[in-house]
């Protein structure tokens, strides 16, 4: 599994889940409770429902590099181009604009 948090300018917004099952994008609660608190996409009004998705939101999707930037930025990696969240977590912590991905690094299991 695949975590990112979301933040819209300097705040944690939410959380994106990559699983087995496909992906899920959430808004805090904190960021929800802020009266200042922007949806990060037209496409993904804030709600404290779950949004849910067999494929990567396009609003995501879309963040991700194409052509010859994404060419520079696979050149050092083993990432596919099909491996859509591992390309937005690679290439997004500095997009243009008020989003930024930042992953979750995953906590390795204490073997006793």
């Amino acid at each position: 599994m695949k975590q990112a948090n979301i933040f819209y300018k300097d705040l944690l917004a939410g959380i994106l889940t990559e699983s087995d099952s496909g992906y899920e994008f959430r808004y805090l609660p904190e960021y929800l409770s802020l009266e200042t608190a922007k949806a990060v996409s037209l496409t993904l009004p804030l709600q404290e429902e779950v949004y849910t998705s067999p494929v990567l939101f396009p609003f995501f999707d879309g963040l991700i590099p194409e052509g010859w930037l994404l060419d520079v930025a696979l050149r050092n990696t083993d990432i596919s181009t099909l491996d859509r969240m591992s390309l937005l977590l690679l290439c997004c912590k500095d997009c243009i604009g008020a989003i930024s991905i930042v992953p979750i690094e995953e906590k390795e299991e204490s073997h006793v």
